[in-house]
């Protein structure tokens, strides 16, 4: 039966391309919302609060995939790490970057979510990358003369970053994540945000560093109706 769609349940069909199937995001939970679910095919998503009763999703079959937190920080709170060899450009080509970006996202919800197939969640976020790279909101990350690594953003938000293996563990994401945020900066922004996994405990210490904090947290759940 077609799902009627409404204030409560959104299509996603940037997902719904990669993966060959309906997908959805659900804006509302009560138990309408749920037994529309049930009755039409696809992939569905839920957002909801930590501290939330789960006992109506699990009730109707959704699974913890995540949580994701908002990392914030001002201008004036922004630590700044310098490294004249660090820079940041907007001419490399895409190729080189979907190099870094296949494959960087293991923290992410589709990718541990074991109805999807890891190679069609990779396919997710590379699209998405181009999808940024398209409309100039890629930034090169550089240093040493090298591609490093890339910082994708919309308006004052980080939506994807990645940094290559041969520049990991050397300590160095700061100094071009500090290039990065002070174009945001430079652009007018006040304050700078993103979300991230709260398993990802490298992410986590770099916004630290850069003298981010942390609000919003979210628990999302998926649900795969066949």
């Amino acid at each position: 039966m077609p799902l009627i769609l409404n204030d409560r349940i959104e299509k996603t069909p940037w997902d719904s391309h990669v993966f060959g199937i309906e997908t959805y995001e659900i804006k509302t939970l009560n138990q309408g919302v749920m037994d529309e679910v049930l009755k039409a095919p696809g992939h569905y998503t839920i957002k909801v609060h930590p501290l939330s009763s789960k006992k109506i999703l699990h009730d109707n079959g959704f699974y913890y995939c995540d949580t994701l937190i908002e990392p914030y920080c001002s201008k004036r709170k922004f630590v700044k790490w310098e490294d004249a060899q660090a820079d940041i450009t907007q001419k490399m080509p895409l190729k080189d970057l979907l190099k870094i970006s296949h494959g960087s996202y293991l923290h992410g919800r589709f990718h541990r979510d074991f109805n999807i197939d890891p190679k069609l969640a990779d396919v997710r976020y590379d699209n998405w990358l181009k999808e940024l790279y398209g409309k100039g909101r890629v930034l090169s990350l550089i240093y040493a003369g090298e591609l490093a690594g890339f910082f994708a953003y919309s308006g004052n938000k980080i939506l994807l970053h990645a940094l290559g293996a041969k520049h990991q563990g050397r300590g160095l994401a700061k100094f071009l994540w500090s290039a990065a945020c002070d174009r945001l900066f430079a652009e007018g922004h006040e304050e700078i945000t993103s979300s991230i996994s709260a398993i990802n405990s490298a992410a986590l210490n770099l916004y630290i560093s850069l003298g981010f904090r942390f609000r919003n947290s979210c628990d999302v759940y998926h649900r795969l109706v066949t």
